[in-house]
């Protein structure tokens, strides 16, 4: 169990320690998307600094468990925020396994 649950938390750790990175950065995927789910650049870049915080929690949380429950439960407020804010201004989020409304694939959103 140890190492299902090391391989999540490396494999999540490096998605959103790459995705903080960049809005911390400015790239500019990053600054578009700001600007179209309507969140001020400056807020839109400590989301960054808490997805690269939860990335450095979930390895931590290896070792001391009750961080690693902390960066989870941070990264699903998160998460649930991010979701929120696409939902309000009707984008389809880029999910990966191709389920965004509307899109194609055999997800939710196709019509037929």
């Amino acid at each position: 169990m140890f190492i299902a649950a090391a391989v999540l938390a490396g494999l999540l750790a490096t998605l959103f320690a790459s995705a903080g990175g960049d809005k911390f950065r400015g790239a500019q995927r990053q600054v578009d998307t700001g600007a179209k789910l309507g969140i001020p650049w400056r807020r839109y870049r400590l989301i960054g600094v808490l997805e690269v915080a939860a990335s450095a929690g979930l390895l931590i949380g290896l070792v001391i468990a009750p961080i690693g429950v902390a960066a989870a439960v941070g990264l699903v407020l998160l998460m649930t925020g991010a979701l929120a804010f696409r939902i309000r201004v009707h984008d389809a989020a880029p999910f990966p396994c191709g389920c965004r409304g509307g899109g194609g694939g055999a997800g939710p959103g196709r019509r037929g």
